[in-house]
């Protein structure tokens, strides 16, 4: 959960790539769906990310997709365009298929030290964090959501991840 509550708010960024739809093999673009992170990962906007504070360049997780056993390992680049003071939080939700595994508020700048960062945060920032992952981990579906927000509830970020093991 460390990982979750730690990474997830410093993986959100401006918008990026759009998927491709394909019909009667037609490559079309879909207006609108702009809400992919940039980067190999499978994290996505909750919303058009042009008021977010933060702004990420880009996250790369290795592997893509995550698997049990394995090390995961983390690399992010973002921007904070207004400085990120204590207090700030991060409503976070897990779910293993429809059951809610976690649904609770963690201070983000207690968060930020599992990754040697601490606030208040600023400009650039770049991190790589290596996370060992259980082999227990039990196959299915998996949903994330991080909804960051400053110590005057200002919208830092949004994203969501889906992960299937």
């Amino acid at each position: 959960m460390k990982l979750t509550t730690s990474l997830l708010p410093l993986l959100l960024s401006s918008l990026a790539a759009s998927k491709s739809l394909s019909f009667l093999g037609n490559d079309q673009q879909v207006l609108g769906d702009d809400l992919n992170v940039p980067g190999d990962n499978p994290l996505e906007f909750c919303t058009k990310s042009d008021d977010y504070t933060l702004t990420i360049n880009k996250v790369d997780l290795t592997p893509n997709p995550p698997s049990p056993g394995k090390t995961l390992t983390i690399e992010a680049k973002g921007n904070f365009t207004e400085e990120v003071k204590k207090g700030a939080y991060v409503n976070l939700s897990v779910k293993y298929g429809l059951i809610r595994l976690i649904n609770q508020r963690a201070d983000l700048c207690d968060q930020m030290k599992n990754v040697d960062e601490e606030c208040p945060l600023t400009g650039e920032k770049t991190i790589t964090k290596d996370v060992e992952l259980p082999k227990e981990i039990p196959p299915g579906s998996y949903t994330v959501l991080a909804d960051v927000y400053t110590e005057n509830d200002v919208q830092i970020t949004c994203l969501t991840a889906h992960v299937k093991f």
